[in-house]
């Protein structure tokens, strides 16, 4: 079982990744070639030789990059930390990289620290700070590994120990706290390499958690594959990385939007599973948010914000014996909390056999009338009254206080 023995990891419930890099230039395509992957793997998919997306640096100036906006934004959509590409796979720094010139700072008409903005923004505004590291595949690098192509003439220690080592040592002495490092890929990397990372991290900040994706079992939580949601509770500390279209970096093309209706219920379902939901957002290459995204992460943070209570610090739910198209459950001690998605005149819970003590919204704490009782099948039932301004609405939560301390959920008999 993972335990990255930080209760605010397993507290948080929510947070927010951001990929941005040079990919956000080409947004999607190269020489009139469209990708149809991933818009931050354009460079791997398309075969763009690193002479030409080099080139890409000279023209990033992402004059409309706000850290505090977005750090405001977070906070508004009621997300508990932050995870930003420090370096992608394309290996290019978003910060004052001094081992490598490929970076923000030295190689872009910009010239400014993004890295430093965004760790002062969170500083300012209490948020915690992750940092995403490609670790191993670094397709600028003649020694950094690349997928799906031949690796087999690479000195990829020499890669670690001159660019890998140095970047992280940089990241976690020059920008004071930083809550966990967010490595990806670790491809061919062996246990003695993943170790030898786990042990710098650990020398330059003890309390930096490391991600599942250190690879070789080492990482301190599950990271689950993106947009892949364990079908049961886990055990222990794991993170769903998702994304709110198809793609993580900048695609101009890719519009398949999720509802956030869909999103609400995929952070529940990760919060009664046990784990946390770290949600993507890819601004372009002027540092411009997409206005979808924050649309739908303002409605999915009205939710998160008025139902704060039902989401952050709660624990993983066991098996319910049915399946409820219209709601999800969370818990706390001594209270299970019905998220009512979809419209309802009634609540009506079979197979839940607690003593309730009172039932209440969980926005406003308005007491609502209930019963338990058996029904002439014999299973025991919880009916909850749902107020008439409320029948013909969703998203909202019930909250049912109880005598036990855990959900009494019954098999079903019959």
């Amino acid at each position: 079982m993972k335990d990255t023995k930080q209760q605010w990891f397993k507290d948080a419930k929510f947070g927010l990744f951001i990929h941005w890099g040079l990919y956000s230039i080409l947004a999607g395509e190269y020489n009139g070639k469209k990708t149809d992957r991933i818009a931050e793997w354009i460079m791997n998919h398309l075969d763009i030789p690193v002479s030409e997306y080099e080139k890409l640096a000279g023209q990033f100036n992402p004059v409309n990059f706000n850290a505090e906006e977005i750090v405001k934004k977070a906070k508004s959509w009621g997300m508990k930390y932050i995870v930003f590409t420090s370096k992608h796979h394309e290996g290019f720094a978003m910060y004052d990289s001094k081992c490598s010139d490929y970076n923000v700072v030295k190689a872009t008409p910009y010239k400014k620290d993004i890295l430093r903005q965004l760790k002062d923004a969170c500083d300012k505004y209490d948020m915690k700070l992750g940092l995403y590291y490609s670790q191993a595949q670094d397709w600028h690098d003649p020694d950094g590994l690349m997928y799906l192509k031949d690796n087999s003439h690479k000195d990829y220690q020499h890669y670690l120990d001159t660019k890998v080592k140095p970047q992280l040592t940089e990241i976690l002495t020059e920008y004071g706290d930083i809550a966990l490092i967010w490595f990806d890929t670790p491809m061919g990397t062996t246990p003695e390499q993943s170790k030898s990372l786990v042990d710098l991290v650990k020398s330059l900040q003890p309390d930096c958690i490391v991600s599942g994706r250190i690879g070789n079992e080492l990482g301190e939580y599950m990271t689950t594959g993106d947009n892949f949601i364990p079908r049961l509770p886990y055990e222990g500390d794991w993170e769903l990385p998702a994304t709110l279209n198809d793609t993580w970096g900048f695609n101009k093309d890719d519009h398949n939007w999720k509802n956030p209706d869909d999103i609400i219920r995929l952070l529940l379902k990760v919060t009664s599973r046990g784990g946390n939901y770290l949600l993507n957002i890819g601004p372009d290459a002027t540092g411009h948010v997409p206005d979808r995204s924050i649309a739908i992460l303002d409605e999915v943070g009205k939710y998160v914000q008025d139902n704060a209570d039902s989401i952050f610090g709660t624990r993983r739910v066991d098996l319910y014996a049915y399946e409820l198209e219209w709601a999800q459950f969370t818990q706390k001690d001594y209270k299970l909390f019905v998220h009512v998605l979809a419209p309802r005149r009634r609540i009506e819970l079979l197979n839940v056999g607690n003593k309730v003590k009172s039932a209440y919204l969980v926005s406003n704490g308005q007491e609502l009338e209930y019963e338990c009782s058996v029904t002439c099948e014999g299973a025991d039932v919880i009916e909850v009254e749902v107020p008439e301004e409320l029948c013909d609405e969703k998203n909202y939560c019930v909250c049912l206080e109880t005598e036990e301390k855990d959900p009494v959920f019954e098999p079903i008999r019959g």
